[in-house]
């Protein structure tokens, strides 16, 4: 573990977020959503017409922005003990309500210093940092500092990606965090459920805390497979704390990012 990063550990976050299909079922878009919907299954069936638009939006509609909304977001941080050994804690917001689950992200990471946050996700630059924008401006939230990226420089962006870092340049193929993790023999977390079954589980199932924590594990395994892509020693796991929701106002230090 070198100094540097035990430096850049206070403000660093990991995260991870849980989308939806913005409705439960294709029907019960509003008309004009519904015929938008039609043409990019158009594109997303490639003449395939076996799967229905109803069903396709269903299946897919969470990973599109336009279409979807979150409904978790999972995040954690490094810290040292007491024994001065390396520890990870993780927490997480879930709501039905999208907006005040902007609203307490935002606050969270906004108690960071703007321009010293480093903020880390599998595959953050192609879907978690634009998806959590997207959903900002969809609000009329203002966009966290930390977030904003136009008209910056590449060297002042601060956000990390393991699936960047994994691709080496290479933008040829998506490389799952499980997939990763597995490579790298990293412990996984699809053992109570997997992403695509998400909306699933939210429509039907009505289990927003089953979501959660499975949102909170995959932040342990981006944690640990962080380190493992910088060579570091894994986070044992008696020093892994898996705490529940996070109350708005708490202070960064609850998710141990200030040891």
């Amino acid at each position: 573990m070198t100094e540097d990063f035990k430096r850049k550990a206070k403000n660093f976050l990991l995260l991870d977020i849980e989308t939806v299909s913005s409705y439960g079922s294709y029907d019960q878009l509003p008309e004009r959503m519904q015929k938008l919907w039609d043409k990019k299954a158009l594109i997303l069936k490639k003449g395939d017409e076996s799967v229905s638009n109803a069903d396709l939006f269903y299946d897919r509609g969470a990973i599109y922005s336009e279409f979807g909304k979150i409904v978790c977001i999972a995040f954690g941080a490094f810290y040292w003990n007491e024994k001065d050994e390396l520890a990870f804690k993780t927490s997480s917001f879930s709501s039905d309500d999208e907006v005040q689950l902007l609203l307490q992200f935002k606050a969270l990471i906004e108690k960071y210093p703007a321009d010293q946050l480093v903020l880390c996700a599998h595959n953050g630059k192609e879907f978690d940092f634009p998806f959590l924008c997207r959903r900002m401006l969809v609000h009329c939230i203002e966009i966290p500092k930390a977030l904003q990226i136009t008209g910056k420089k590449p060297w002042e962006v601060l956000h990390q990606d393991t699936m960047d870092l994994w691709k080496f340049g290479d933008y040829k193929s998506y490389t799952s965090l499980d997939l990763l993790a597995a490579v790298l023999d990293v412990p996984g977390s699809k053992n109570e459920m997997s992403g695509d079954q998400v909306t699933k589980v939210y429509y039907e199932e009505n289990d927003l805390a089953k979501i959660s924590r499975y949102c909170r594990e995959d932040v342990v395994v981006l944690a640990q497979l962080y380190l493992r892509l910088n060579c570091f020693k894994q986070v044992a796991a008696e020093n892994i704390t898996k705490s529940r929701e996070l109350a708005v106002g708490c202070q960064t230090s609850a998710i141990g990012a200030t040891q």
